[in-house]
């Protein structure tokens, strides 16, 4: 596996990376949050049924990219992870490799749900601390 692409964060979604990419509208910040929790469900589903190398690592690779995009460094390492066992995506390292990137997209998806709530709460997408 390269070299991680980013500093270790303590939230599984760097929150200046997302206001970044978005340039800091927030209309765009939710509907790219909402986007990756679905897209990340997705890809997790296929790689689980995935019946060739070919499905497994574009799958890992759409993810590891939705991944970046959002500040979900964690879930992207992982992911590049995965990528990498595609040649040998049954074997058990690989579903290893798997379970760790499900923890990490877990727990993305659970920080993106957690800002959510505090949205629909508040009326504004509530971002702790940038």
């Amino acid at each position: 596996m390269s070299a991680s692409f980013h500093r270790p964060a303590e939230r599984p979604v760097d929150l200046v990376h997302l206001s970044r990419q978005t340039l800091g509208d927030r209309d765009l910040e939710r509907e790219v949050l909402d986007l990756f929790e679905r897209q990340s469900l997705a890809m997790i589903k296929r790689l689980r049924e995935a019946t060739s190398a070919k499905t497994w690592a574009e799958a890992a690779h759409t993810l590891k990219g939705s991944a970046r995009g959002i500040g979900a460094f964690g879930v992207a390492d992982a992911a590049e992870q995965v990528e990498f066992d595609h040649l040998d995506h049954l074997s058990s390292q690989a579903w290893r490799d798997l379970a760790v990137l499900e923890e990490r997209g877990g727990d993305a998806n659970a920080f993106i749900r957690q800002l959510k709530v505090a949205d629909r709460q508040l009326g504004i997408l509530a971002f702790p601390d940038r």
